[in-house]
């Protein structure tokens, strides 16, 4: 059973359609990339799906639930949970305070006990390799360390589900290395992704399956191997 599942949707900017009657679907334990150029309406269709955006057609569902219409709390509060292209984390905060801030987010009414949460943010800053930063501001780690945060900061909501938005763009080959081999753990321990990336090493090594989008539209789906082989996707990379 699909975890995510999108039909039909779409999204209009005034007269310009920005994600065109796109079907897409996400199960459970998979690792799915969205690729395409600039501009094709991958982030649009993360922002659709997580909230910050309206549909002007078509649904979504998550874990069999419709969220087309729910605020981004509400789609978080149910497991869904995203990164950002442009970081969004609190620079002038540590980074065990940006964590702690998303736990107590995602618990919503739920109350938590201060030593349990501080027992669990560290067991998440070790998970994501950056227990050694526990007390740096945000504003004095590296890319590398910010983006790792994010998914830090992500997993605390108590997330089923990651959209991950370039959470390897920047990095260098150690530090890319890394952030795939993390990605491919998340999966072993039960977590289901779905991300935009424009570093095709990472998209090709970790991803079951890709979803390619073009101008708004999902044009080509299939693994690694069908994906870098379609006459399409070949056209639209490499002008063939």
């Amino acid at each position: 059973m699909s975890m995510l599942e999108g039909r039909g949707v779409t999204h209009s900017f005034g007269g310009l359609v920005a994600v065109d009657r796109a079907d897409f679907s996400v199960d459970r334990g998979e690792i799915v990339g969205l690729i395409g150029p600039n501009g094709a309406g991958k982030t649009t269709l993360f922002n659709l799906i997580s909230g910050a955006l309206e549909p002007t057609a078509g649904s979504i569902r998550f874990k069999d639930v419709d969220i087309t219409k729910l605020r981004p709390d509400q789609i978080c509060r149910r497991g869904l949970a995203r990164t950002f292209q442009t970081s969004k984390l609190f620079t002038g905060m540590t980074a065990f305070d940006n964590i702690l801030v998303a736990m107590l987010y995602g618990a919503g009414k739920k109350t938590i006990d201060r030593d349990e949460a501080e027992r669990e943010v560290n067991r998440l800053m070790a998970r994501v390799g950056m227990l050694s930063d526990r007390n740096k501001l945000v504003r004095d780690l590296s890319l590398s360390s910010q983006r790792r945060l994010e998914i830090a900061r992500a997993l605390a909501t108590d997330a089923d589900m990651l959209l991950l938005d370039e959470a390897m763009a920047g990095l260098n080959p150690n530090e890319l290395t890394k952030s795939m081999e993390l990605i491919t753990q998340l999966r072993e321990n039960g977590m289901t992704i779905f991300m935009i990336e424009h570093v095709m090493q990472a998209i090709m090594e970790v991803c079951d399956r890709i979803i390619v989008f073009h101008f708004g539209q999902n044009i080509v789906e299939g693994t690694p191997a069908e994906v870098a082989e379609d006459a399409r996707v070949r056209a639209i990379y490499l002008g063939e």
